[in-house]
């Protein structure tokens, strides 16, 4: 046992089964970013890197374009438009985005009307909401008389409709009374193209109890297009049974449990969606064994790691592990914040284990891609920045080497076409890079595919069941090749 004292297992049970989703779904956010001062196009892309870092995740770029001062006679500007995800209210988006322009040397004065500015970042949209404040006016009250405006947000293919004047962006630009001219200057680089996980099949988050599994996967999913899999929990006809003798039913549960995760993995990642990049899960079925371990007596669980090892022999690997790992202090932080009543009892000690737990079941996976976040510091909802520097530990951790997972048992034929297609771009947006690129079959696979990856560029093919068994990874890809 994990425990002698002082939680029992019925309310691990509790903790295990009564899990609720705390889900925050982000903000979208359309900003109309400007400059006529010194290199605007440098402006311009400094103004997108700290909008990146402080304010939201910028999901779309517009095009840049050229058009002439609104309002007052001065130098052209040079103008773009964006969308950001982000969890915090519109004041306080504004506060960021004006705290950006100090930043960048802007200061807005007690002079009335338009001037030219270095920078200036305006708040168009906010979710389909209507504000009204002192400093505040959401939709921008001015947008539908703006082309530099309108324009850029045409590039965004943005689902929005104004919410006063019931019209798109595509009706509001066909409307307007501005004729001035916008011109095509140049092409616009998203931040969070650096940061390219779409090329992966399927990433696992794990972590403890409060460590923000869900939260990141949430967030990572909505950021770039990724069909998201969180673990669901159905009513399980053996809990009662169980508090009635936990002796008797402990097993039976805890089998129950493992079939319900096993079922939900394998059709979620079946089930290919193909409007969606990747596939990301707040859980990996391992996790299985950690509360097998607290309830089961020692005799009990070694028969069930026995079934559960030929249950994961059948699992696709995730492309890429990542353990969140927070020390227990934090955790206790976090686990009061959000305020289950059915948490609160939970010790330090508790949660000691759980960690270690999953540190030496990592440790024993030589053949699992694993990376170990600490996110001990970090509030990835609250501070931006702390989510920018999750991906780019994510990004970095990709660079050295990447793991790719094949299963032709899920998915089929489109499945595998989808992985060779996601080789080819791999190869070709990390073509200056020092990346060490493996293939993973899990179970088997024809020469047929073998050769189609083989020859999409991978470095290494390591195959359970492959015609090569005999032959290193390397030497594996090297004989596809020659086929």
């Amino acid at each position: 046992m994990f425990l002698n004292q002082p939680i029992n297992s019925i309310l691990i049970l509790k903790l295990f089964c009564l899990f609720v989703v705390d889900m925050k779904t982000q903000h979208q956010v359309v900003l109309s970013i400007g400059s006529n001062q010194g290199n605007r196009s440098e402006n311009v892309t400094v103004c997108l890197k700290k909008i990146h870092e402080q304010v939201g995740t910028i999901i779309k770029v517009s095009k840049l374009y050229e058009s002439p001062s609104w309002g007052f006679e001065s130098d052209a500007f040079y103008n773009c438009a964006i969308v950001i995800h982000t969890f915090s209210y519109a004041h306080q988006v504004l506060e960021r985005v004006l705290s950006i322009e100090t930043q960048m040397g802007r200061f807005r004065g007690a002079k009335s009307g338009y001037q030219s500015r270095i920078i200036d970042i305006d708040l168009i949209a906010f979710d389909s909401e209507i504000i009204h404040s002192e400093n505040l006016q959401i939709p921008h009250p001015l947008m539908q008389n703006r082309k530099f405006v309108l324009v850029p947000m045409l590039d965004l293919n943005h689902d929005w409709s104004h919410p006063v004047l019931h019209k798109n962006t595509s009706e509001l630009l066909e409307n307007t009374a501005d004729q001035s001219d916008c011109i095509l200057v140049q092409e616009l680089q998203n931040p969070l193209d650096v940061i390219s996980l779409q090329h992966l099949n399927y990433i696992a988050f794990e972590g403890n109890i409060g460590a923000g599994k869900t939260t990141l996967t949430t967030r990572i999913a909505e950021d770039f297009n990724a069909k998201m899999v969180l673990e669901r929990f159905a009513d399980n006809p053996f809990l009662p049974k169980f508090y009635e003798d936990q002796n008797r039913y402990a097993f039976l549960l805890e089998m129950s449990f493992l079939a319900d995760r096993y079922k939900q993995l394998s059709d979620d990642l079946a089930q290919l969606d193909l409007f969606k990049e990747f596939i990301v899960a707040d859980y990996h079925i391992f996790k299985s064994l950690i509360f097998a371990k607290i309830t089961l007596t020692e005799d009990e669980y070694r028969l069930y790691r026995t079934l559960f090892d030929i249950i994961n022999r059948e699992m696709p690997k995730p492309d890429l592990y990542i353990y969140l790992y927070q020390n227990s202090e934090r955790l206790l932080q976090n686990i009061k914040k959000r305020g289950r009543s059915y948490e609160q009892q939970i010790p330090a000690d508790y949660l000691d284990k759980i960690n270690s737990g999953y540190l030496d079941y990592i440790k024993s996976q030589t053949e699992l891609n694993v990376l170990i976040i600490d996110v001990s510091n970090r509030d990835f909802v609250k501070n931006q920045e702390d989510y920018i520097s999750v991906l780019e530990e994510i990004a970095t951790d990709l660079d050295l080497v990447l793991i790719m997972s094949v299963n032709p048992g899920f998915g089929g034929q489109k499945f595998i076409q989808n992985s060779v297609e996601k080789v080819k771009k791999l190869v070709e947006l990390r073509r200056d890079k020092n990346v060490q690129f493996i293939i993973e079959i899990d179970g088997g696979v024809n020469l047929e595919i073998g050769k189609q990856l083989a020859d999409a560029g991978a470095d290494a093919l390591v195959a359970g069941s492959f015609v090569f068994n005999s032959a290193s990874p390397q030497e594996t890809i090297s004989m596809l090749k020659s086929l």
